[in-house]
């Protein structure tokens, strides 16, 4: 591996020594023998970055945009475990592959010289790194990018104990080791105390003991943890949501003199802007429920139309989350540095409100222009505070049309799966009911001064004001970004996904119209049979 030397002056460390003209962060082309670094570049001018969960969702755009936008950033060490058969280094070149990181190869197109892929596993003791890499990563490392995490609602609490809580102590004790430790960033959740109806920029308490609680894990069978998961769980609504309230509170406790600080993201949807327009490779959350409604499996959820809807893009995420570590540093470089780890809480809520209503109606607005080829039914949702209503519809909407298309498939000899899908699609909505029926609010104080106090240079490079997003002009993409990046649909299926919905919709309509005459028939010979 060939590790690049710090600039030897102020003066160089100030300036990008690239020869050719190439268009910046911002879309303009600019002389970058000219250009001086941002006072965020100048931070991450020279340093080696350790990043986990490089290969999630927030982790690919977190490693795009350091790679892309501070050109002065010496080396990027990914932790990556092998995973379904594939070594870490295949996990790597196919995450490269992404078109995500099309714009990145057509400006930087060598930056794969600072990519050092390190093997680990978060899950293990020591991050399951060997001798060699551990003594080379806490000779180098700079600053830590702690993005690893099950971000599964209803992962069993096992596992969400040994990935979100013991990792970020497993990589808290390799940074006490580091040399030259600027700042560990680790990635929370704003709703890590979602039990409570308003969440500030500050710790809660969390009566578990983590210790206690994983020698008592490690003592039972997976069927007794599930037996006493809601005594374990108290006002927490779900694993996740308890872990990471678990993972601040330990960090809290163990951090000492680190300079650590904690960064809280709502609901994080696909890009805005950046590196492309709504970006996204999962279906978790709001996507699902879009994804569900687009293809007309999902025709009832259990949520209040008047709930807000936090949801922030990942590339304004990640923008913050950079300049939120400089901010970090600096505060642990004063006379007096913070007794407790910073706390950013990364909303929309407070700036740019919108509800769960107004997410459905953005969605459904726009699916007669940009329909999904494998659509299945015309879209027909609704949307219940009421979990008996919902339950109903269930039954009435999804279960009995699943087992009478899974009898018509048995039938013609072909493999019933709607019940099947049914499952999952329950399993979803249930998760997710507590966050679209339950009314938080947010204090983001700290964001906000953030956001005050950086320059505008930055702010042109590192846009993360939730002020500016237009939401309009978000879900104009949105839709589009699942058809290209989910399944895959290019544009050049839009034609016959048009004709395709638009036999369904009249198709809808006449089962509606034979459903209308059939109760009107059952009622009229009931009446008969009374009268």
């Amino acid at each position: 591996m060939t590790v690049n030397t710090r600039p030897s002056t102020n003066m160089e460390s100030n300036i990008i020594s690239e020869r050719n003209y190439v268009r910046d962060c911002t879309g303009i082309d600019v002389n970058m023998n000219e250009k001086r670094l941002t006072s965020v570049q100048q931070f991450y001018n020279g340093k080696n970055v350790l990043i986990t969960g490089a290969t999630g969702f927030l982790g690919k755009i977190l490693v795009e945009k350091l790679l892309r936008c501070c050109p002065g950033v010496e080396n990027l060490y990914l932790l990556v475990r092998q995973k379904k058969g594939k070594d870490i280094y295949t996990r790597i070149d196919e995450i490269f592959d992404d078109p995500v990181f099309d714009l990145l190869k057509e400006q930087h197109p060598k930056f794969r010289h600072k990519v050092v892929v390190v093997p680990a596993d978060c899950e293990v003791a020591g991050l399951g790194l060997t001798l060699t890499d551990r003594q080379m990563l806490t000779e180098k490392v700079n600053i830590i990018f702690h993005s690893a995490a099950t971000v599964k609602f209803d992962e069993h609490l096992r596992a969400a104990l040994n990935t979100n809580v013991r990792a970020p102590l497993h990589l808290l004790r390799l940074a006490r080791d580091m040399k030259d430790l600027d700042v560990l960033m680790h990635i929370s959740t704003a709703y890590s105390n979602s039990h409570l109806p308003h969440i500030e920029e500050r710790f809660y308490p969390c009566e578990a003991d983590c210790e206690q609680l994983h020698r008592m894990i490690d003592k039972l069978t997976d069927g007794e943890i599930d037996a006493l998961l809601p005594t374990i769980l108290g006002a927490w609504p779900n694993t996740y949501t308890f872990t990471k309230a678990l993972a601040e509170k330990e960090l809290r406790e163990n951090a000492g003199d680190l300079p650590v600080g904690i960064f809280r993201p709502a609901i994080v949807t696909s890009t805005y802007k950046e590196p492309i327009n709504n970006w996204l490779d999962n279906m978790y959350g709001p996507t699902g429920v879009a994804v569900g409604t687009a293809t007309g499996i999902l025709r009832t959820l259990q949520c209040d139309p008047n709930v807000t809807a936090d949801l922030v893009p990942v590339d304004h995420v990640v923008n913050c989350l950079v300049v939120a570590a400089q901010k970090v540093n600096a505060a642990y470089q004063t006379s007096k540095p913070p007794q407790e780890p910073p706390i950013f809480n990364y909303v929309s809520s407070t700036e740019n409100r919108m509800t769960w209503g107004d997410f459905m109606r953005q969605n459904i607005a726009r699916l007669d222009k940009t329909p999904f080829s494998n659509a299945i039914w015309y879209l027909s949702l609704r949307l219940t505070r009421s979990g008996a209503r919902h339950r109903v519809y269930s039954l009435l909407l999804h279960l009995l049309p699943a087992a009478l298309a899974d009898a018509l498939a048995f039938c013609l000899g072909k493999k019933p799966k709607m019940l099947k899908v049914y499952r999952k699609v329950h399993k979803l909505s249930s998760v997710l009911s507590y966050f679209c029926t339950t009314e938080l609010t947010f204090c983001n104080r700290n964001t906000r001064q953030l956001w005050e106090s950086t320059s505008d240079e930055d702010k042109k490079i590192f846009p993360f004001s939730m002020r500016d997003v237009n939401w309009d002009e978000f879900f104009e993409e949105y839709i589009v970004g699942m058809r290209r990046h989910l399944f895959k649909d290019g544009d050049d299926t839009l034609p016959q996904a048009r004709i395709k919905w638009k036999r369904l919709y009249y198709l809808h309509q006449i089962v509606k119209i034979l459903f209308c005459a059939l109760a009107v028939y059952a009622l009229w010979s009931i009446f008969l049979r009374l009268w």
